[in-house]
């Protein structure tokens, strides 16, 4: 039995091997699109899902306190953008977002107290919040309090968050 000479199918397998290429090159560039798209959707659903929690929180406490207007009905945290130091990266939202969730829990005691008696319940959050480490993803962030505004009912929190390493 005789072996065809090979150089009669290396057109051939060049035009396959070139073929197979642009598919494996193809499904690379569509996989990245793809997962650029659903990471942008991820972290949409992930904001309007603690943007739900925060909504379902101040309805209830809306309707406690719908008769009182000098209590604190509801409480907002901001993030202040602080320049990274050298060699640290910016806070992604997830974690970002994760803290300020996290800090929303420490802070609920605050809703329904009285904005007359926020000289002393503002230093009690100040003592408790300022400096608290968060475990968030695996890393540690430390929280550092900016600014708090009482105004119609409404705490505003303006917070600085940093990565913290311990030394």
């Amino acid at each position: 039995m005789r072996i065809p000479p090979f150089r009669r199918f290396r057109r051939f397998s060049q035009i396959s091997a070139v073929f197979v290429l642009g598919m494996v090159a193809g499904c690379v560039v569509y996989n990245a699109i793809f997962h650029l798209g659903y990471n942008v959707l991820w972290l949409n659903n992930q904001d309007l899902r603690v943007q739900i929690e925060q909504y379902q929180k101040d309805i209830v406490t809306l309707k406690k306190y719908k008769n009182t207007s000098t209590v604190i009905r509801e409480i907002k945290i901001r993030a202040e953008e602080s320049k990274p130091k050298e060699g640290a990266t910016a806070l992604d939202p997830v974690t970002l977002k994760m803290i300020l969730s996290e800090m929303g829990t420490d802070l609920e005691p605050m809703r329904g107290r009285s904005m007359f008696d926020i000289d002393t319940d503002g230093k009690l959050a100040r003592l408790l919040l300022d400096g608290k480490l968060y475990f968030v993803r695996e890393k540690e962030y430390a929280v550092r309090i900016r600014t708090m505004l009482v105004m119609e009912g409404v705490l505003q929190i303006w917070v600085e968050i940093t990565p913290h390493s311990r030394s």
